[in-house]
């Protein structure tokens, strides 16, 4: 990689990253309740070893699950019933188009949305989940399959690393081909996000495709989709107007900024929260906990 591009906000540093973890945690929050690490306790009923409560058994009922202290209190037989145990699993999906290379201010977009992925991941793994993760962009995309603690979303800040410094390597030899549409990049997201994953989904959402409304549809029937949309001002912000932006290929294409901001590209519907590349990483955070806490 040419050294230019080993400068801070250009280049992602796991180092960075990593550092990341004190951040996003407050450390007021109490841990997850599960027995077992990588886990959560719902209200549904299951076969986990979380006991629920005990009732008078009727036939038919497993007599392994016989609770002999009831039992002997009461003199009639009890079974105990147990409180499933079920997998929180938070799979991050960054975009590494080549409209997320670049920035104005503090750090490329990119750089700012794995930044904002890996204070999600790293809350995730300490509330007692698993993080996963599947970048989009040049090279094909980085899977890293959702792993719990500190050695999953060491993995996955691996990944982003790797596909980051290959999506550079791609913008500065132009070996890289014209941008290909979101909808189509999250085609392959259901084949590999578990069901009832939390899908958090940090873009600019920049050349998103006429079905990107109804690819995020699909995802949701079995997953939770999120959006952070990444976008970037500079510093101090630019006024208010339309304004033309050069592509790949020679095309021209208008970028239009409001007084509060670019307007949103992300598709209505679906949770959203916006941050700014060139804001300090605090207030990513801050806004992270406000539109989604744990």
């Amino acid at each position: 990689m040419e050294p230019l591009l080993y400068i801070p906000g250009v280049a992602l540093e796991a180092e960075r990253l990593i550092a990341l973890r004190d951040l996003a945690v407050e450390r007021d929050i109490s841990a997850p309740p599960a027995a077992i690490p990588g886990g959560f306790l719902s209200k549904r009923r299951g076969s986990g070893q979380e006991i629920a409560d005990t009732r008078e058994y009727v036939a038919g009922d497993d007599i392994r699950h016989l609770d002999k202290g009831s039992t002997a209190r009461t003199g009639v037989l009890h079974i105990r019933r147990f409180q499933e145990e079920r997998d929180r699993v938070t799979f991050l999906v960054l975009d590494l188009r080549s409209s997320m290379l670049w920035g104005t201010g503090r750090a490329f977009r990119s750089v700012a949305a794995a930044e904002a992925l890996a204070l999600l991941g790293w809350r995730a793994v300490e509330e007692g989940g698993r993080v996963g993760l599947m970048t989009l962009g040049a090279g094909g995309p980085e899977i890293v399959g959702a792993r719990g603690r500190t050695r999953g979303m060491l993995g996955v800040i691996g990944g982003m690393v790797r596909a980051h410094r290959a999506a550079l390597d791609a913008a500065l030899s132009g070996t890289e081909e014209a941008e290909p549409e979101l909808a189509a990049q999250l085609g392959s997201l259901e084949r590999i996000a578990p069901r009832g994953a939390e899908v958090m989904i940090a873009s600019g959402f920049d050349s998103g495709g006429p079905g990107l409304l109804g690819r995020l549809g699909e995802i949701s029937q079995k997953r939770h989709p999120f959006l952070l949309e990444v976008a970037d001002r500079g510093p101090g912000g630019l006024p208010e107007g339309r304004y033309p932006v050069r592509v790949r290929g020679g095309a021209v294409r208008m970028l239009r900024v409001t007084e509060h901001g670019p307007a949103a590209a992300a598709p209505e519907g679906f949770p959203h929260v916006m941050i700014e590349a060139a804001g300090p990483l605090a207030q990513t955070a801050q806004r992270l906990h406000a539109a989604w806490g744990r």
